[in-house]
């Protein structure tokens, strides 16, 4: 069933109209017609079951039937703190992060970041297309929020930025924490905060630090992954520890 994201504010009395680009995909690409059954999202974690009603001009009105709680939000929260790669390999993090289930992505400047972004420059051209992969992808992936991209931070301020989360910091030279032991040993395993260093790899007074400010230094194993992997890894990780694979059940 094909899947779209509305605002909540604009149902009216069970019928919601969709416009804009949504709008044109549906009358336009997908073809749909009169009669046609379309699921939807209010992106506050509630989905709707609706009929097309009526198809004009740029607008397509949709009967809501029912509304049921998002299946595919876990209720495991996971914020990801990750140095900006080069290239576009930040669109493929947002993308497969958003697939397995991160609430929001924070893009981080450290002192080995390579890409040298100009915040107020760069800043909000990026976040746009960030912002729309994520979209696409809590479409695909049935999820029931459009997590946030926030925008980009310097790593000092970052690190200090979420006092009340586990807060989970993979290093390469950590040999006495394992992750799953860092998991075990938390006491807030449902909302976590994961820092994910930049391709030139952390400097000690970063590690210092993060330590400093109550991150866990953890290990990953003896593999090194690169800084696109390590964050899927860790968060995939994560929802599997949670049960958050598994199929909800009623």
């Amino acid at each position: 069933m094909h899947r779209f994201f509305i605002d909540r504010e604009s149902i009216t009395n069970g019928i919601v109209k969709i416009t804009g680009e949504d709008s044109k995909h549906i009358s336009k690409v997908l073809r749909l017609h009169e009669g046609d059954i379309i699921e939807l999202c209010d992106g506050q974690g509630q989905d709707y079951e609706g009929v097309i009603k009526r198809i004009y001009g740029t607008c397509v009105e949709v009967d809501i039937e029912k509304s049921f709680p998002s299946y595919g939000e876990p209720q495991t929260k996971v914020v990801l703190y990750q140095a900006v790669p080069k290239g576009v390999k930040m669109d493929t993090i947002i993308q497969k992060c958003v697939e397995i289930g991160v609430v929001r992505i924070v893009p981080v400047i450290t002192a080995r970041t390579i890409v040298k972004l100009d915040v107020e420059r760069d800043g909000n051209k990026k976040m746009t297309r960030w912002q729309r992969i994520a979209m696409e992808a809590a479409k695909q992936s049935k999820r029931g929020i459009i997590p946030q991209i926030s925008e980009p931070m310097m790593y000092d301020e970052a690190i200090q930025s979420c006092p009340d989360m586990l807060r989970i910091f993979p290093w390469e030279n950590e040999r006495t924490l394992g992750f799953k032991d860092c998991l075990e040993a938390g006491e807030n395993c449902r909302h976590i905060a994961v820092m994910i260093g930049p391709e030139g790899g952390w400097e000690d007074a970063e590690v210092l630090h993060a330590k400093m400010n109550g991150w866990k230094t953890v290990s990953l194993g003896p593999r090194i992954l690169r800084t696109e992997t390590a964050g899927m890894a860790v968060l995939a990780a994560i929802m599997f520890y949670n049960g958050e694979m598994d199929y909800p059940t009623d």
